[in-house]
């Protein structure tokens, strides 16, 4: 720390336990485990979860496995080279089926060494698909699949087995403290016995193992079940579907149910699932770093027909022969070589980490300063009385007393549960969250969305339904309403234009009509692709399979840099001829003729040009999304020639309708309550993206409304003044989502949500504080880039995070609130008892059991509560403030001066008050401190649910895990009290002395009404975080 500068909890957890939410540096992550120190009673507890130090950045990652690439390769020519030609023996079972090629064989042709020679040798492509008995065209059989699975293997990588309920239990008893305890009560017990006898002699030794065993039992049980939930959801992260021709139809499967033999379809942003041999396809580009580590992209053709497990098509697509699956793959072998447990770790676990680390090392403190004054005051006692060298058993029994209630202060100081309560948190979120459609990735996402202050997301799909029609056509100066009106479209132009329009929306398209299983006719694609083809079949669906017989001699697939797909088709009668379909503004300016009513071909001219333009506007106006189409005749074109992209004929243009979502305004509405601004960006007309902007509610009178490529003619200056006034981004480029996300960062220190479904939204995917892929329109490499997927491509869903994001924040808040009342609590009256009356008024087995309430139990009860609408209503939490804050200070030391002032006037006095004489009278009093304190944790965990407001019921019952927690905690207080005497050093209590604890700890819930009624002066922030405040220049005002 800089000199000068007075030391707080804050300052020192910003300097040793402050890390990013996403790719945490090794340096940052070695320098909160260093700043841990010693003072973690259960390091194999407390670090299990988190992935090792060793842990390498993507960059790294690639070099890795590029070099573990070359040992597989070096390995496989050694073993060739030694054994020469190898022979691969076909079993029975193969040849029982048919199949003429064994498994190994088969990986080791399409393996990452490709060998052409080898290749050619079976036949190539057509050879091996004879011996693995596949149809190119019609794909393999349904009724094969289980026999191809057992010959063939399942596309699944190893994996280790989940650990069981014992290893948990073994890893709960690694905890220090708990074993210097057994050691104090073995020793306690062979003092007992040799003074007291059978059976007086093992009460105390008995009674802190079986509280050793159960803090172990309810620990290992709670880690239980949070792996559980955790392994459910990475079952779920592996629910990927792809498309594949089977008996003559294409279906998407699970990518685990894909088998050799299969026939796969790929498209842009696909991950290959499996290694294969290409089939057919245009312009398909792979990226293989993930497998070599050479970051240059391959081209797949038939020439180079080789596709591996892992890699990821940036373009084109293709269909591939699958012949190799899960641990047979290239990829699987390097993840079985790379496996690597563990994730990282949450800015929030290592900042709890922090403040359990600064409650250890005080609670370290009074623990030797206790252990020492109760020492003292014993040796000066017998000095006094007996002499210092007159030493009994009794003497040795009171030493390891002593020293028992030393170390379990250490227990109850050190919070271990503090940082584990946040993993318990997000994963019982990240359960909900799943069945409300939204898949976490990343542990980090779902507490980073709790604070999010801007969603910049994505129209189609995410605003709207996604569910699209052809609303609008316009053709040869008429404009039709889409499919309602037919008959006046075919009445309106001649047989020749309607051959061309339908020819074209026929040939130049990337969605394919299946038949189901029911015989009826599906759509598979894009949505605006499938509503483009349902109206080319409205129209006269008779032609689908006679124009799908075209060759196609280029193709050029949509992407969302170009805006547009192309298409080169070879004409029955001889020639050829392109068509082109995308954006209109895009199609319009290669445009230089038009089709009109007749079929004859006209000069466009600037007039008609600005016309068409008028219509666009008037389309996209009506929140319509625009299309045009367009062709161009050819009579030739060169090898090295690409598809042309001007000269063209303007067809049609089509406005698509896609309805807004059901209850976006209202969680629009929702986000700007809670203080998150809402920006649509997105790849529409601007016209079309104000419509639906304002139908949102995200476009306000004050809001601006700019076009993609403005973003980047604007100067620094001009830049951070037009930010916080943008609310659309229209005619969007994937970089210039980029660049508005990494300037809000950099700028204005916003917390960044980003949406994105295609190839080329990884970057802003990657750079964002929380991205956000949608789980039905996104590609898998979207999906890989993104922390969170929404299932169902819902805004209102993302809204959903952000409310299980702030739930997560404000539940570990409300459980460090809770503990460090404890904590402080039972530090202080252990350690003032000690100075003053030279007993701890609270044994061994009695804090064991305060431990587990405060820990384990406390944890369950307020780290799962479900979110409220009153968190909506409040700013997010931004970058840099206070986790533990003034409000939460108040309420802790509020209650921790009423519980001492209680716990320390029935130490002093409450034989006197109450009129205890009976000859038990101190066990009684001692009993009843306990019970009280007890009681006094049990109504400050109902307080703690609410950190601000007074209700602190309301919800109270929807929980059950709550209720059920905090009702098991008494009955068990009742057990101890009544039953356990022998064991936890109690006295059963009478039933007035029952009333006077609840009572106590009643009180404390009056004395929360009370606290909450002081104001407490919060640090100045800006009330409405979108009143932005720039970052200082100047690095004296920083």
């Amino acid at each position: 720390m800089e000199s000068g500068r007075s030391w707080s909890i804050d300052s020192y957890l910003n300097e040793h336990f402050d890390i990013p939410a996403k790719n945490p540096p090794g340096e940052a992550r070695l320098r909160w485990r260093r700043a841990v120190g010693l003072v973690v009673r259960n390091r194999r507890r407390r670090f299990r979860t988190f992935s090792g130090l060793h842990a390498v950045d993507d960059s790294r990652r690639r070099k890795i496995l590029g070099k573990v690439q070359v040992v597989i390769n070096v390995h496989k020519a050694a073993l060739q080279f030694i054994d020469g030609v190898r022979r691969y023996p076909l079993s029975n079972d193969l040849i029982k089926e048919g199949f003429c090629i064994s498994p190994d064989e088969l990986s080791a042709v399409t393996g990452m060494r490709e060998d052409p020679t080898v290749f050619k040798t079976h036949g190539g492509i057509n050879g091996i698909s004879r011996k693995i008995k596949a149809s190119l065209e019609d794909g393999i059989s349904e009724t094969e699949i289980e026999t191809r699975q057992k010959l063939y293997g399942t596309n699944k990588h190893a994996e280790k087995p989940p650990r069981s309920f014992w290893m948990f239990v073994w890893d709960a008893l690694h905890d220090l403290t708990l074993i210097i305890l057994m050691v104090c009560a073995v020793v306690s017990l062979v003092v007992g016995l040799a003074t007291k006898g059978w059976p007086k002699g093992i009460y105390d030794g008995l009674g802190i193992i079986f509280s050793i065993l159960l803090v172990v039992l309810v620990t290992a049980s709670s880690d239980y079940k949070q792996s559980r939930k955790c392994m459910e959801l990475d079952r779920e992260k592996q629910k990927i579907y792809v498309r594949v021709t089977r008996d003559r139809k294409t279906k998407k499967v699970l990518v685990h149910d894909l088998v050799v033999g299969d026939i796969l379809h790929l498209s842009i942003g696909d991950v290959v699932p499996a290694d294969g041999l290409f089939v057919s396809g245009y312009s398909l580009t792979i990226d293989e770093s993930s497998l070599s580590g050479e970051s240059e992209p391959v081209h797949v053709s038939e020439e180079k027909p080789f596709l591996h497990a892992g890699s990821k098509v940036l373009d084109g697509t293709a269909k591939m022969l699958v012949t190799a699956v899960g641990m047979r793959t290239e990829w699987g072998k390097i993840m079985d070589a790379l496996n690597d447990d563990g994730v990282d770790e949450t800015p929030l676990q290592v900042k709890l980490n922090g403040v359990a680390t600064i409650i250890g090392q005080i609670g370290l403190v009074f623990a030797i300063l206790t252990f020492l004054v109760l020492l003292v005051r014993f040796l000066v006692d017998k000095v006094m009385h007996v002499g210092l060298l007159n030493w009994s058993a009794n003497d040795a029994l009171t030493i390891v007393n002593y020293f028992a209630i030393a170390v379990t202060i250490v227990v109850v100081a050190v919070p271990e549960g503090l940082p584990l309560a946040v993993t318990l948190s997000l994963a019982f979120a990240m359960k909900k969250l799943m069945s409300d459609k939204a898949l976490v990735r990343h542990l980090a996402a779902c507490e980073t969305m709790g604070s999010a202050s801007c969603i910049c997301t994505d129209k189609t799909g995410t605003l709207t339904t996604n569910h699209m029609i052809v609303d609008k056509v316009w053709i040869s100066d008429v404009s039709v309403n889409g499919a309602t009106n037919i008959n006046k479209l075919k009445a309106a132009t001649s047989e020749s234009v309607m051959e061309i329009l339908i020819q074209g929306m026929f040939v130049n398209t990337g969605s394919e009509v299946v038949k189901g299983d029911d015989g009826k006719r599906n759509i598979l694609g894009t949505p605006t692709e499938a509503a483009l083809l349902e109206f080319g079949l409205i129209l006269q669906g008779d032609l689908y399979d006679e124009y799908n017989k075209l060759a196609r001699v280029r193709v050029e697939p949509f992407n969302s840099v170009k805006k547009k797909m192309s298409v080169l088709i070879q004409l029955p009668n001889g020639g050829l001829r392109s068509f082109c379909k995308g954006t209109s503004e895009i199609i319009l300016e290669q445009c230089d003729t038009v089709l009109n009513s007749e079929g004859n071909i006209t000069p466009l001219s600037e007039i008609q040009k600005q016309n068409v333009l008028n219509i666009i506007n008037s389309f996209a106006s009506e929140a319509l999304r625009t299309l045009c189409i367009a062709f161009k005749d050819l009579n030739e074109i060169s090898d090295n020639q690409t598809i042309p992209e001007d000269g063209y004929t303007l067809i049609a243009l089509f406005g698509i309708k896609d309805p807004v979502r059901p209850g976006v305004r209202d969680a629009v509405m929702t986000c700007m309550a809670a203080g998150i601004k809402v920006r649509m960006v997105t790849g529409d007309n601007i016209n079309t993206a104000k419509a639906i902007a304002k139908e949102c509610g995200i476009l306000t009178e004050d809001g601006v409304a700019i076009e993609g490529r403005e973003l980047h003619d604007k100067s620094t200056d001009e830049l951070k003044e037009l930010l916080p006034k943008i609310e659309v981004m229209a005619r969007s480029l994937p970089m210039d989502k980029y660049k508005l996300v990494t300037s809000l960062e950099s700028m204005y220190q916003e917390v960044v949500a980003v949406t994105g479904d295609g190839t080329n939204d990884a970057p802003a995917l990657r750079e964002s504080d929380i991205g956000l892929a949608m789980g039905i329109a996104g590609t898998e490499v979207a999906k890989e880039n993104a922390d969170v997927i929404i299932m169902d491509d819902n805004f209102s869903t993302i809204v959903n995070v952000a409310r299980w994001g702030r739930a997560v924040y404000l539940n570990i808040q409300k459980f460090v609130q809770f503990q460090l009342t404890v904590n402080i609590v039972a530090l202080v009256v252990n350690f003032v008892s000690a100075c003053i009356v030279g007993t701890a008024p609270l044994t061994a087995v009695q804090l064991l059991w305060v431990n587990m309430i405060m820990d384990t139990l406390g944890a369950l009860a307020l780290a799962t509560e479900p979110p409220n609408d009153e968190m909506m209503k409040r700013p997010p939490v931004r970058r840099g403030h206070s986790f533990i804050t003034r409000v939460m200070w108040r309420n802790i030391l509020g209650q921790g001066l009423y519980q001492l002032l209680v716990l320390g006037t029935l130490m002093f006095a409450g034989k006197r008050i109450l009129k205890i004489e009976d000859p038990y009278a101190d066990r009684t009093i001692n009993t009843l401190i306990f019970n009280s304190f007890v009681f006094c944790q049990v109504f400050n965990e109902i307080n703690s649910r609410e950190m601000e407001k007074i209700n602190v019921f309301r919800g109270i019952f929807k929980n059950w895990i709550f209720i059920s927690i905090s009702t098991a905690t008494v009955l068990f207080q009742v057990i101890i009290v009544e039953f356990l005497g022998t064991f936890a050093n109690t006295v059963p209590l009478s039933w007035e002395l029952w009333l006077v604890s609840v009572i106590l700890g009643s009180v404390s819930m009056i004395v929360a009404v009370i606290l909450k009624c002081i104001p407490v002066e919060s640090r100045k922030t800006d009330d409405r975080p979108h009143g932005y405040e720039l970052i200082p220049e100047e690095p004296e005002t920083v």
